[in-house]
């Protein structure tokens, strides 16, 4: 196993690799900015190393002080978590040639699938099923374009090859919008990613958003660890999630679960990662591969029992895969409520301080969040402070454990989401499970609607 790990990244993911670095004996380095020395995770590391001020810029994301970081301690490994530089290819390449393990794929493989245009062409070469569109880049020539779409037809979106978390996409409900609208996307694509190469793809009305958890070797062996829904989401954010979905074809989960692990094996895949799929009229379209340990990793962890960032650790370290897919046992239903610092109508950031904050209990609730009463949530990252999970043996079950749950929290000081997850998991819609990716939009601007 990895003797000492340093944790690159701040808030409940920092803490929820620290605990699983400790339950397995590996020491562990924890880095922080100058605005996060009042984390939970760095009492409870063996070392700390401030890297920087409070700008992400200049501490989270800067590689160079995260590897001296890591060569002072003396860590023989580094897990980023997610988010900062967790699918940076250049950031895994340096922890390597540096002569640190890189808790995570290798630097190729978080290329090749950072690409929306290549993960795309080796998810077909793969078997996978994707949305049908342009095969690739979007030509830059008008004719070719406006055949492309023509063929594909409308509506259509463009994204961007290098895009994610929601920018750089763009819809074209007519023809005469088409040329104008990839120009744009272009420009934005090339600001914000330093690529403006962009794409094009049938866009589905009203698909759901279900994902695929994987663990893979890199050494032959991968397995899949079910479906989860993510559906209920703000500006392509998620905002709720659960496992398994509610009401997908047996048949097409089957054959998807199969084609993603045959995938893993075929890029030589190592570590944990998402596929992520639209989902519509029972069929599964590919749109993009998260490199990474995702937000939402413990619904799929409640119910299989494995713990996905021990697995990852064990991975790093060389080790094959402890278990084989025969050996993955699927059992009741399990939900995730992302507990956010910001105005649960407005959506504005909440930061400040936490008078008092109170954890809830109880059969079938875990609850990862590194907040303290007391604590002062800063300005300038994301506002996520914490993760509300529960599990039942049915989905009424465990969504009866969440209202409780949520019932029972408190965060005082400072706004946070919990008011809105109170109502979602009280509306008739969600309860009765297989809501689209439109759904809480809708429904968002339906309760703004109201006095």
């Amino acid at each position: 196993m990895l003797e000492k790990v340093l944790i690159a990244n701040r808030g409940e993911i920092a803490l929820r690799i620290l605990r699983a670095c400790k339950e397995l004996g590996i020491k562990t380095v924890a880095v922080h900015s100058t605005a996060d020395r009042e984390l939970m995770h760095l009492g409870l590391a063996d070392e700390s190393v401030c890297i920087g001020p409070a700008p992400s810029a200049q501490s989270y994301l800067h590689i160079p002080a995260i590897i001296a970081a890591a060569e002072v301690t003396g860590a023989t490994a580094i897990h980023p978590g997610y988010g900062f530089l967790a699918e940076n290819a250049d950031f895994a390449e340096q922890v390597e040639k540096s002569g640190f393990a890189f808790i995570g794929p290798k630097a190729d493989t978080i290329r090749l699938m950072g690409d929306k245009v290549s993960a795309k062409d080796a998810m077909k070469r793969a078997g996978v099923p994707t949305v049908p569109g342009s095969d690739g880049p979007l030509p830059e020539d008008e004719a070719q374009a406006l055949r492309i779409a023509r063929e594909v037809g409308y509506p259509v979106i463009i994204k961007a090859a290098g895009g994610g978390g929601g920018r750089g996409m763009r819809v074209v409900h007519e023809e005469k919008d088409l040329i104008s609208s990839a120009k744009l996307t272009r420009n934005e694509a090339g600001a914000a990613f330093g690529n403006p190469m962009v794409y094009l793809e049938k866009f589905l009305t009203n698909p759901r958003h279900v994902e695929v958890q994987v663990l893979s070797d890199g050494q032959g062996n991968a397995v899949h660890l079910g479906d989860r829904d993510c559906s209920l989401q703000r500006r392509h954010q998620k905002v709720l999630e659960e496992a398994p979905a509610p009401g997908i074809d047996e048949t097409a989960r089957r054959e998807v679960f199969e084609r993603c692990v045959r995938a893993c094996i075929e890029i030589g895949y190592r570590g944990a990662g998402t596929f992520e799929f639209l989902y519509e009229n029972g069929r599964f379209y590919f749109i993009e591969m998260n490199t990474r340990v995702q937000v939402e990793h413990p619904v799929s962890e409640m119910i299989t029992g494995i713990d996905i960032v021990k697995e990852m650790l064990s991975i790093a370290a060389g080790n094959k895969l402890s278990f084989t897919q025969e050996q993955v046992m699927f059992r009741g239903h399990a939900l995730e409520c992302r507990i956010n610092a910001e105005d649960p109508r407005t959506f504005i950031p909440s930061p400040g301080v936490v008078k008092h904050f109170h954890a809830p209990g109880g059969n079938g609730v875990r609850v990862d969040s590194h907040l303290y009463s007391g604590y002062a949530v800063p300005p300038n990252y994301d506002s996520l402070i914490g993760k509300l999970i529960t599990y039942g043996n049915s989905r009424d079950e465990a969504m009866a454990r969440m209202r409780n749950a949520l019932d029972e929290v408190v965060v005082d000081g400072i706004k946070t989401n919990i008011p809105l997850h109170r109502d979602l998991t009280r509306d008739p819609g969600f309860c009765k499970g297989g809501v689209n990716i439109h759904y809480l939009e809708h429904l968002l601007a339906e309760m703004k609607a109201k006095p």
